[in-house]
């Protein structure tokens, strides 16, 4: 597969996906005595190949995050599979998924919650190389480069994650998450938190390693604009389920599917007219969406009465 990312050709891709999701479903369950548990993936498949991002989008809701947690284990998977490198990996105990984040790992969306304020930045960095068994002064220097590679200054080890700012955080839990040279990383919105400036930097870090170290991300986000910036592919996501994917380039200028024109529409412009007819035009595609769905529930409920 061949493209373009931030203005430069993008690298041939391997044809034999990395990280496969075939129909899976995950529901959780509903309150109420006796009610069924609420469907939050409708079966849904991705793929991605090693050195690939594919940038998963929808808006609040869609059941995106719930993906992302799938593919790490953090929700059990009601059917289908999750597979890495050929191997399933949905419903691995606790034992066997801890050996597995060494090649599968992630970054949260907020980087102060998910960093320890009494640790200091060496002590984060250091502690998942110090469990898997590697020595204190070895660990210590691979701090000191995962630092330089998310272009932080050396001395900020010995500091607290409470004295950085949300750029800086985010660096550090991206250092955290390559500390065990993973193969997938999945980011669940991580650069939804930052200004736009600060947005742009994490983003190329980002793109840099990935140029580097050949990792695969599966990139959670809302934005349209930061897929287009980051993402070979792109799969969005609408009600549990996946509406269009294809080329970064071609979803996010010029998509076919109602719900993906939405979102595309929803992004701001300086120019006040144009904003009013792309808000015209937004709220004309979710009339349109509203009256599709509501003419098949029609149909199904008609179906289902005949049959009955």
């Amino acid at each position: 597969m061949t493209g373009t990312m931030n203005g430069t050709p993008k690298k041939e891709l391997p044809a034999e996906p990395l990280l496969v999701a075939e129909d899976v479903v995950v529901e959780y369950p509903a309150k109420g005595w006796r009610k069924p548990p609420f469907r939050v993936l409708k079966g849904v498949s991705i793929t991605i190949g090693a050195g690939e991002t594919l940038g998963l989008v929808g808006e609040s809701g869609s059941g995106k995050t719930t993906l992302g947690r799938a593919v790490l284990g953090l929700v059990p998977v009601a059917s289908g599979t999750v597979r890495y490198r050929g191997e399933v990996i949905s419903g691995l105990g606790a034992k066997e998924r801890r050996a597995l984040s060494d090649d599968i790992q992630v970054v949260f969306q907020d980087p102060y919650t998910s960093l320890n304020p009494a640790m200091t930045v060496t002590d984060i960095l250091s502690e998942p190389l110090r469990v898997a068994g590697t020595s204190r002064a070895e660990a210590e220097k691979r701090v000191r480069d995962l630092l330089d590679q998310v272009r932080l200054p050396a001395d900020a080890g010995e500091r607290l994650p409470r004295e950085f700012s949300g750029g800086q955080r985010q660096r550090i839990a991206i250092a955290r998450a390559l500390s065990r040279d993973p193969k997938v990383i999945v980011c669940d919105e991580p650069v939804s938190a930052l200004d736009l400036s600060t947005q742009a930097r994490v983003l190329d870090l980002f793109v840099e390693i990935q140029e580097r170290t050949g990792v695969a991300y599966l990139f959670v986000t809302h934005d349209l604009s930061v897929v287009r910036h980051i993402s070979h592919r792109v799969a969005v996501m609408s009600d549990g389920e996946i509406v269009e994917t294809g080329d970064a380039a071609t979803v996010t200028t010029t998509p076919q599917h109602p719900y993906t024109q939405r979102l595309l529409l929803a992004a701001p412009v300086p120019d006040p007219g144009r904003q009013a007819e792309r808000r015209a035009e937004r709220q004309r595609l979710a009339a349109a969406m509203a009256a599709d769905t509501s003419a098949h529930t029609s149909v199904t409920a008609s179906t289902s009465g005949e049959r009955a």
